[in-house]
């Protein structure tokens, strides 16, 4: 345990950093999106890149691991909408809800703790998990939030914006230019690939200190009047997390036992998963949520202060559940480890 500690304490310590400096306006509201571009843009997809010429294009998009998280995934979301719905939440807040309980932080967070965590073959079923996330699992949410909002004739209309956005986000570029080049064994000059080792190695701090900055931005600080809160009233806010409590156990406790299950069952069968990869991609399924969500809420109309308060009670559990999972995870299948 304590090794793993070692691994998931300074993750989750860059995050707290990120929300402090955020809170003790060290990092200006104002500079957020700025470093939120930086890792979008430019870290992450070097990172990306990185992994996607260094990993077997088999491994990258592995039919059995995409078939299996997407499978989970869209049963979380299917409970969470129904689970939402029968405490009369509005049906676009309830599909945001569904997404940000079925959509790991498998970019900014995922791949670089857990190749830390499991080492370099993990990169492969996380990377599986940021492109079906991205592209199936965000898309059907955001039809089901345009269906049950009461706009259904433009859940498709909503469906083809989410796929442009999607496709317009530089990551699924970055792995897909990453297997190419692995695929054909191509090689970047010399000068390109200390570029790119420099903003790759640049990722993972960046990242999770942007996450902190990014929860303590999407929570309300004022009043009605724009006063400043302080820490009771503050708390009284924030605090009706038993709301979304649904969706922080199905995020940090349904998902990752469902994909666990799910693999168990498709090894049973004989089908080719090994324990690594499952491992991985459970742990991945463990994350917490994803917080660009909360920029599609703002975007489609949604409650964006609900699906804040899931985010950051996912991301301040996810540090005992994770960690804990983690252990017993390695310890009950040690050929993952």
């Amino acid at each position: 345990m304590s090794a793993i500690l070692s691994v998931t304490t300074p993750f989750f310590a860059l995050i707290l950093l990120g929300w402090w400096a955020a809170r003790r306006q060290l990092l200006p509201a104002q500079a957020v999106p700025g470093l939120n571009s930086f890792v979008l843009y430019f870290a992450l997809p070097a990172l990306l890149l990185r992994f996607g010429w260094r990993t077997p294009v088999a491994t990258l998009f592995d039919p059995l691991l995409l078939g299996l998280y997407l499978v989970v995934g869209l049963t979380v979301v299917g409970l969470s909408v129904a689970w939402a719905r029968a405490r009369d939440v509005p049906g676009a807040d309830a599909a945001f809800g569904a997404l940000v309980a079925a959509f790991p932080n498998s970019g900014f967070m995922g791949v670089p703790l857990l190749v830390a965590l499991l080492g370099p073959a993990a990169a492969g079923p996380v990377i599986c998990t940021v492109l079906a996330d991205m592209i199936v699992t965000s898309s059907v949410c955001v039809a089901l939030s345009q269906a049950l909002g009461g706009h259904g004739d433009h859940a498709g209309a909503a469906v083809l914006r989410s796929l442009r956005g999607a496709l317009s986000n530089p990551l699924p570029w970055a792995i897909g230019l990453g297997a190419l080049m692995g695929g054909l064994k191509l090689q970047l000059p010399a000068l390109v690939t200390g570029i790119v080792n420099l903003l790759a190695d640049a990722a993972s701090p960046v990242a999770l200190f942007t996450i902190g900055a990014v929860l303590w931005r999407a929570t309300p600080h004022t009043g009605a009047h724009g006063e400043a809160l302080g820490p009771h009233r503050l708390a009284r806010v924030v605090a009706p997390f038993r709301r979304v409590l649904p969706e922080v156990l199905l995020k940090l406790v349904l998902h990752p036992a469902g994909v666990w299950a799910g693999g168990r069952a498709l090894q049973a069968a004989g089908l080719p998963l090994g324990d690594p990869a499952l491992l991985a991609l459970t742990l991945t399924a463990a994350l917490p949520s994803a917080s660009n969500v909360a920029l599609l809420t703002e975007r489609y109309g949604a409650d964006t202060a609900r699906v804040a308060r899931i985010i950051l009670a996912s991301t301040l559990l996810a540090f005992a559940s994770f960690s804990g999972l983690a252990r017993w995870l390695v310890t009950a299948a040690p050929s993952g480890a």
